[in-house]
């Protein structure tokens, strides 16, 4: 009899069990299911990874490239925003088109989220202007007109877009004047500037290294960090997407 109970006791135990986990499994995100599964073919290391760069990563900052027609400089920011952390690069491409130099990106923009504005007959660095402030972003341009202030004076106590302009003529004149505030980098030599990817460089680690060591919430929240860690692992498991559509057919 004991045995018999026992064996009931069991029986409702695994029923409850398996009850509980089907909940369970409900309450998942499509996107976290299939994080759970990717996650079997990525070694621990480099999960730990992933997560470490993702707890370093913000939106807080964000830059916006316009009109660079130099593929090497395109490339060397986006590397350079990459490697400081930010999420988000914005391009706009009214008169010069987007290109990548590979040698220099080195496979830098598979992990960055890359917005490009390049509609024929708009004016794109309008539509990416209002973009960014309605994600409340304020819109600082580069110019090294003597209305601007310099870098270390920037205040970074909200979210802010820095615009680069192209190699030959600077920022637009669109850019200047709808921009919140002109910034520039103090110089201390004869020559006028610098390089657009040194000055993208100088400037970001300045606002970066300043962006972390203030009490202000710039870190992604747990749900960007989640379509991104899925972004991420569609890129390193190799096949990724057939591994994916037979996951999804055993769910549906």
């Amino acid at each position: 009899m004991a045995s018999s109970s026992n064996s009931k006791m069991l029986r409702k135990k695994l029923i409850i069990h398996d009850y509980l986990s089907g909940i369970f499994f409900l309450m998942l995100s499509s996107n976290q299911l299939l994080i759970n599964h990717f996650s079997q073919y990525v070694s621990d290391h480099k999960k730990e990874f992933i997560d470490k760069v993702l707890r370093e990563r913000t939106r807080h900052i964000t830059l916006v490239l316009e009109d660079i027609y130099q593929s090497q400089n395109a490339s060397a920011v986006l590397r350079t925003c990459e490697c400081l952390g930010l999420q988000d690069v914005h391009i706009i491409e009214d008169e010069a088109k987007y290109s990548v130099n590979k040698r220099v990106l080195k496979g830098a923009n598979k992990w960055i989220d890359l917005y490009r504005y390049k509609m024929k007959g708009f004016n794109n660095a309008e539509i990416c202007f209002r973009k960014l402030r309605e994600s409340g972003y304020k819109i600082l341009v580069t110019d090294p007109s003597p209305d601007g202030i310099p870098i270390n004076e920037i205040s970074i106590d909200q979210k802010i877009a820095v615009v680069m302009g192209n190699e030959l003529r600077g920022t637009s004149e669109f850019a200047i004047t709808k921009a919140d505030q002109k910034i520039f980098i103090p110089m201390h030599g004869f020559t006028e500037s610098f390089n657009i990817s040194v000055s993208a460089a100088i400037i970001l680690n300045s606002l970066v290294t300043k962006m972390r060591g203030l009490d202000v919430n710039w870190r992604l929240t747990e749900s960007e960090k989640e379509i991104i860690r899925l972004q991420w692992l569609r890129k390193i498991v190799r096949r990724s997407d057939l591994i994916e559509e037979e996951f999804l057919k055993t769910i549906r």
